[in-house]
């Protein structure tokens, strides 16, 4: 199993994490439980650099020379253009941070690699560089032409999607309509079952306005759109409720007998994730054709270069990646039976 590992921004700790990684004994020895190869993708000048910075020295092999599949290894795919400014976004670096981006998303479709794995990157970096870009799950639903993908974060005990996701907050409204919030749920109660197993997802939804709406005085938004969304779910027989209002959807009562909370939009479900597990938590992208995991941090530009950075959410990405394709793996001979 091969899985690509994007390095992200250069300037922020996207190559420390990748640099740090490849180090630790564990994660070595975990690829090698797992036959998993580690395929960084990234500038060497960059990494090199990177490396000597943190006083740590580059053990990747060279994936062009190396053909051959090395489980356990890490390998470095070799894509020149950074910008080496160590705790600066340079938007001259944008053109390489998308390169990247699309070697690995090739990669995934051709059946290279079977996911891939992305650092953070800078979105207000890539605008400055002339490219329009809200972030890694709207790029690459555009990159697939895929019509909807859900992003879902999520750490051990709990998961949120979004039904919108980077849309400025007086956008939100009118974003959410019943064909969304029906296909956001069909997307997910899917890939629940096909990437994690989970037979029948048990999922609660938000409401958008406070106290959902309170019955139209608050809002329409939850009554006119979210709630006949749930009701055709139910009616085909899946395990969906609510809409709950969202200051008690995420109380322990409410997630005891739930695989997954449905937020409207960013800022409602994932502050409440990151509390939860942040560091510990991995972004996933749903719906699309590859297996696409992240960190569910950004690019920490202070910390870039220190030695400070915490790899926790990167090496979860990685496992999660791992998994995700090994019960893609296990559904499809189940279908094939």
């Amino acid at each position: 199993m091969k899985i690509a590992l994007t390095a992200g921004e250069p300037g922020g700790i996207g190559p420390d994490l990748c640099i740090q990684i490849a180090a630790q004994d564990d994660v070595r020895n975990w690829a090698r439980t797992t036959g998993a190869e580690l395929v960084v993708i990234a500038d060497p000048e960059l990494m090199r650099e990177r490396a000597a910075q943190l006083c740590m020295s580059l053990t990747f092999t060279d994936y062009i020379a190396e053909r051959k599949a090395q489980p356990g290894a890490f390998s470095l795919l070799p894509i020149t253009g950074a910008r080496q400014r160590c705790g600066i976004a340079d938007p001259a670096s944008a053109r390489y941070v998308l390169a990247t981006l699309d070697r690995a998303l090739a990669g995934c479709l051709s059946g290279e690699f079977d996911a891939m794995v992305t650092g953070p990157v800078h979105k207000a970096a890539v605008n400055q560089g002339g490219i329009p870009f809200t972030g890694h799950t709207e790029y690459l639903a555009d990159a697939t032409q895929t019509p909807q993908v859900v992003m879902m974060l999520a750490t051990p005990g709990l998961r949120v999607a979004l039904v919108t996701t980077h849309l400025r907050l007086r956008d939100v409204p009118d974003a959410i309509t019943r064909e969304r919030v029906e296909n956001t749920l069909r997307i997910t109660l899917r890939d629940l079952r096909h990437y994690f197993g989970i037979d029948k997802p048990r999922i609660l939804v938000c409401g958008l306005n406070p106290h959902a709406g309170e019955g139209g005085e608050l809002g329409s938004e939850d009554d006119e759109h979210i709630r006949p969304a749930i009701e055709q779910l139910i009616r085909e027989g899946f395990d969906v409720r609510g809409p709950q209002p969202a200051d008690s959807a995420f109380v322990p009562e409410a997630l005891v007998d739930t695989d997954l909370v449905l937020a409207m939009y960013h800022d409602q479900g994932l502050p409440v994730l990151k509390h939860r597990g942040f560091g510990a938590a991995v972004n996933i992208t749903l719906g699309l054709p590859i297996v696409r995991t992240s960190v569910d941090h950004g690019t920490a530009l202070t910390l870039a270069g220190t030695g400070t950075a915490d790899s926790g959410s990167m090496i979860h990405a990685i496992h999660t990646a791992q998994q995700m394709v090994m019960q893609k793996m296990l559904s499809a001979s189940r279908a094939a039976r």
